[in-house]
């Protein structure tokens, strides 16, 4: 399965990562369809690295026409963020049934802090790392699109039905 596969990889490589986006929202148990995996990097040289031997190890491959080492140096990630208005590297596999990988190219928090407040969840023997709810909250604000403000509406109720069951 693709998922599992995907945080395997990223685990083995000790990716520095945030899972944000349609998925995370799914692990705070809001039921959403989604069609792809969004993360957030840390955007070390190392890290980036590793990302790059994971998605090479998984076989993934940029949608846009550029080459995935491309993703390592800062200055191309500003490039396409700011002459080419790109949000996010999507990366796919050979199997069409598989999601796309979306990498944020700038994310709106810093990774630093957002990681400082991730929220570790465990499935199948790994860990996966996500955005908190208020960071996810914050990413999906930024965007203006209706789908993130439906997302947000009800990470808003799920967080408050939590806060209610802790008094």
């Amino acid at each position: 399965m693709f998922y599992l596969d995907l945080f395997r990889a990223l685990q083995r490589e000790d990716v520095r990562y945030l899972v944000v986006g349609g998925l995370a929202v799914n692990l705070y148990g809001v039921q959403r369809a989604t069609m792809d995996v969004d993360l957030m990097l840390a955007f070390d040289s190392e890290n980036v690295s590793r990302f790059i031997r994971a998605a090479r190890g998984l076989g993934l491959t940029p949608v846009a026409p550029v080459a995935l080492e491309s993703f390592a140096d800062e200055q191309t990630r500003a490039d396409w963020f700011e002459q080419k208005r790109m949000i996010v590297l999507a990366l796919r596999s050979a199997d069409p049934a598989a999601p796309t990988l979306d990498v944020l190219v700038r994310p709106r928090l810093s990774f630093d802090e957002a990681w400082s407040r991730r929220v570790e969840k465990a499935f199948e023997g790994l860990v996966v790392r996500l955005a908190s709810v208020d960071d996810l909250i914050r990413l999906k604000e930024a965007t203006g699109r209706q789908r993130d403000r439906s997302d947000i509406e009800a990470l808003e109720r799920a967080r408050r039905l939590v806060d209610d069951g802790e008094d």
